[in-house]
């Protein structure tokens, strides 16, 4: 895979996501490899929808997972350290990674940003690590932490007021996993269901008039169950501008 020697702008970055111990689970072994990027950052486009927020989040400390942790969608969000086996190369720590695509190749769980891939290296290591291409890794799920931030909720910017809302939920914190998404109907006083329509994006058509109250269904270590955000979005609410909430996942 191409990619332009930029080893300067790859090597710092500030670690956002802390694994903690009563989560400890045994790692899994693997391979993984990098995309192309010309600031070393994530992509814009990835299959989760994320738009800018997956090209920056975590320092840029990013990847596309294959289709077994993207999970048609389910994945998306979710937290990784990985780390190389080499010890030649690799330090013991890895990087910590936020899934924001799908990606695979050559048996690979992991296609991480430049800066994630040279994360992994020793400091003085990062250019004979890209020269491998593709290396063997071990990793396992850890939960995400972002320090002053709250849990967002995008309109994306596919939306069209006020006949369809499409939504993506951003600083999803914990080791957590969105499976649904509800919107409430007041006029009729139940939940309607959104679609998933593609990675971590839900949508629907003709929502409420009003301020929108959602609701989404969290898999976390407390089990299943349902998080309400109630007037989350404002009545005239604006594709592209993302909404901040009150809500904190643990």
């Amino acid at each position: 895979m191409g990619f332009s020697l930029k080893f300067h702008c790859c090597l710092m970055s500030v670690m956002v996501l802390l694994p903690t111990l009563c989560y400890a689970q045994d790692y899994v072994k693997s391979r993984a490899t990098y995309y192309g990027s010309p600031d070393c950052l994530g992509t814009p486009r990835g299959a989760c929808g994320y738009g800018e927020f997956g090209r920056t989040v975590n320092d840029a400390n990013v990847a596309g997972a294959s289709y077994r942790l993207y999970k048609n969608g389910t994945g998306c969000g979710t937290c990784y350290q990985v780390r190389c086996t080499n010890p030649q190369l690799c330090t013991d720590n890895g990087v910590n990674i936020v899934v924001t695509d799908y990606g695979e190749g050559d048996n690979t769980d992991f296609i991480l940003s430049p800066r994630a891939y040279s994360r992994m290296a020793q400091s003085d290591k990062a250019a004979e690590l890209f020269a491998y291409g593709v290396v063997e890794v071990e990793h396992k799920r850890i939960p995400c932490r972002y320090s002053g931030y709250k849990m967002q909720f995008k309109v994306h910017e596919h939306s069209k007021y006020p006949n369809y809302l499409a939504i993506v939920i951003l600083y999803q914190a914990g080791q957590t996993e969105i499976l649904a998404a509800d919107i409430w109907q007041a006029d009729c006083k139940e939940w309607i269901g959104m679609r998933r329509a593609y990675g971590a994006v839900f949508d629907t058509t003709y929502p409420p008039s009003g301020a929108v109250t959602l609701r989404f269904q969290v898999q976390g270590s407390a089990g299943v169950y349902w998080v309400q955000a109630s007037n989350v979005i404002p009545s005239d609410w604006k594709a592209g501008v993302a909404y901040e909430s009150d809500i904190e996942l643990e």
